[in-house]
């Protein structure tokens, strides 16, 4: 539940409504594709019945009504145990995990650790292939064995790099 995830991490940071969720999530992660406001709207809904987020209040201006919403404890819950889980290491998980390292990132949660545990994770799976790439039996199961270690290991430099950056913003920051 990716974007559901970042909604509760960013209204953990307060209340707000459909607009700004998706307004903030677009500042947030301009590189991925804008939301839609219905996928705002239907993962809000969502996150309403698993009792995540609560309706705050509804506003009726000169346009139409505005609801906004909070994170209830169960929410928080939620969020952190997101962020205390590490993606499956393999070759696309990097939207989900630049998301997570975001939103730890602007929640104040420990990073640091969190990418030390995500690498911690590329690296058993990276282990894992360069012992079967000694015994790939054809060119082929090579070459996919190959496009996986190597997304693995732009993932690793990437771990590295946002290790750095957090390093240098908190030392910027203190």
């Amino acid at each position: 539940m990716a974007v559901g995830h970042v909604l509760l991490g960013i209204l953990d940071q307060g209340p707000a409504h459909g607009y700004d969720l998706k307004r903030i999530h677009d500042e947030r992660f301009p590189s991925a594709k804008p939301l839609a406001f219905g996928q705002v709207y239907t993962t809000l809904a969502k996150l309403a019945k698993d009792d995540l987020v609560e309706v705050a209040e509804t506003h009726q201006g000169g346009g139409p009504e505005r609801t906004t919403y909070a994170i209830t404890a169960a929410g928080i819950e939620s969020l952190r145990a997101w962020l205390a889980t590490t993606e499956s290491a393999g070759p696309y998980p990097a939207d989900e995990l630049v998301r997570k390292t975001v939103t730890s990132l602007l929640r104040g949660t420990d990073t640091t650790a969190f990418l030390q545990r995500q690498r911690n994770t590329h690296l058993a799976v990276m282990r894992d292939l360069v012992a079967a790439q000694s015994e790939a039996s054809s060119a082929a199961a090579s070459i996919e064995i190959d496009h996986t270690i190597f997304h693995l290991d732009a993932d690793l430099r990437w771990l590295e790099t946002a290790a750095e950056r957090v390093a240098a913003d908190r030392t910027r920051t203190a």
